[in-house]
């Protein structure tokens, strides 16, 4: 049972990917559109108007898988700081503090800083064809 979907690894986290993007991107259209939601929007010259961009732009970029290591890395250290900003000052534990979902976000993207696009992303497409120079270490001179 330790591998039950192990042949699916890439496909899964292509899927976590793509839905986690989506979702963190959605965060941004709510502060930015107020959509989903009643309509409020925050200023977008302010610290919100900044984290709903980085949101609505890195959560696009990681859906369709282009930069996502760089961009995840940028979400990984909004949410770190959205985290210590926010949340934290209300009590200690992220349970209590509302900030579950923030921190949840921040090692998440901290494993795709670590893991990669994966396929079905951009990265993946447009890096198809190109040669490492690995496939080469067994030549003969």
């Amino acid at each position: 049972m330790e591998r039950f979907l192990g042949n699916y690894s890439p496909q899964l986290y292509a899927l976590l990917r793509i839905v986690a993007g989506l979702l963190f991107a959605m965060h941004g259209t709510q502060k930015l559109f107020g959509w989903p939601g009643d309509g409020d929007t925050v200023e977008l010259a302010s610290l919100m108007g900044l984290a709903g961009t980085i949101e609505l732009v890195a959560g696009l970029m990681i859906a369709f898988g282009f930069l996502t290591s760089w961009v995840a890395l940028i979400a990984s250290v909004e949410m770190l700081v959205a985290y210590f900003m926010a949340h934290a000052p209300q009590a200690s534990w992220p349970i209590q503090n509302q900030g579950e979902l923030a921190v949840l976000y921040c090692f998440l993207f901290l494993y795709m800083v670590a893991r990669g696009s994966g396929i079905w992303s951009v990265d993946a497409a447009r890096h198809s064809g190109v040669r490492t120079g690995a496939e080469n270490h067994h030549r003969v001179v």
